[in-house]
């Protein structure tokens, strides 16, 4: 068991195994069940996100309310083109982020990793790397456990919830654990890995939960996206060799008491940011009806 990223990294490095393999023993131990059905589940979340990605970019894909889908059929039709600025790699990640938080406001079934509302970042990571690193099936199921490992420290150490600690603390999370992972997939050591999760996490500093008519739409499957493609870049600055001068356990501590400080306004209750501009203030009376001036209590889709 681990409490920190230091003795996460710390174990990985002494009995020389990888973060998803530690993480795998630790649920072993701590759920007793045996290597086999530990895998099997995680395999079955992984054909979640899977079918999710899929139905993303190639089916239309709307929200009840109106606010999303399509954006991620729009962005691969674009990355196609070959007129991309920002190169295939970036843009299919992307994409496929944008494709299961699109599924999962049009309530489709996602897997939320850590939560619904920042669903995307992690699948869209591994999906949009796929074509350039050539996984097998077994090391997409370890992505997903190296990511399970980070974040589990997160939402022991500090929280994964918008409502607690503002989008830092939701698509943030889902950022740094993305990029912690991508480092081990492409075969970076575990220090690497905390690495780009401290500076993929520490770039999300302050990101402030501002759900548009509360629900988690707008800003939230933009917001993945751009998670998503930070979480590479993380990714390659530490496998570049480029150190956090913060450690990465420092990082989780300063999210934390950043969340603590923000006001409630911007911590998911719909009443500060985006949610409250004229226009996001317009979309809601679209969507609900009454008068726009009047906040409703936050909803939330999942």
């Amino acid at each position: 068991m681990f409490r920190t990223i230091k003795e996460l990294v710390d174990q990985a490095e002494t009995a020389n195994l990888s973060i998803s393999e530690i993480m795998i023993q630790s649920e072993m131990e701590t759920t007793q069940n045996s290597r086999t059905d530990i895998f099997a589940k995680m395999e079955k979340n992984l054909q979640v996100m899977e079918k999710a990605v899929e139905r993303g970019i190639h089916e239309e894909i709307r929200s009840h309310s109106g606010l999303t889908g399509g954006d991620a059929r729009l962005l691969q039709r674009y990355t196609q083109s070959g007129k991309s600025l920002s190169g295939n790699v970036l843009l299919d990640a992307v994409s496929k982020a944008m494709a299961t938080n699109e599924v999962n406001a049009a309530m489709g079934i996602i897997c939320a990793t850590p939560t619904a509302g920042s669903a995307g970042v992690v699948p869209g990571t591994l999906f949009g790397l796929q074509d350039r690193l050539n996984p097998t099936r077994d090391q997409m199921v370890r992505f997903l456990f190296t990511a399970g490992a980070f974040g589990f420290v997160i939402a022991n150490n500090a929280s994964i919830a918008g409502a607690a600690g503002g989008c830092q603390a939701e698509v943030g999370s889902a950022t740094g654990m993305a990029a912690a992972a991508t480092v081990e997939l492409a075969g970076g050591s575990p220090e690497q890995s905390a690495d780009a999760m401290a500076i993929a996490l520490g770039n999300m500093l302050g990101l402030i939960c501002d759900p548009v008519a509360g629900l988690v739409e707008v800003p939230c499957v933009k917001r993945n996206a751009i998670g998503a493609s930070t979480a590479i870049v993380a990714a390659d600055m530490a496998l570049a060799g480029i150190k956090s001068k913060i450690p990465c356990d420092e990082v989780i501590d300063a999210m934390y008491q950043v969340g603590r400080l923000m006001p409630a306004a911007f911590r998911e209750t719909a009443l500060g940011g985006l949610a409250d501009t004229k226009t996001g203030r317009a979309l809601k009376q679209r969507i609900f009806g009454g008068n726009s001036n009047v906040h409703r209590p936050a909803l939330k889709e999942k």
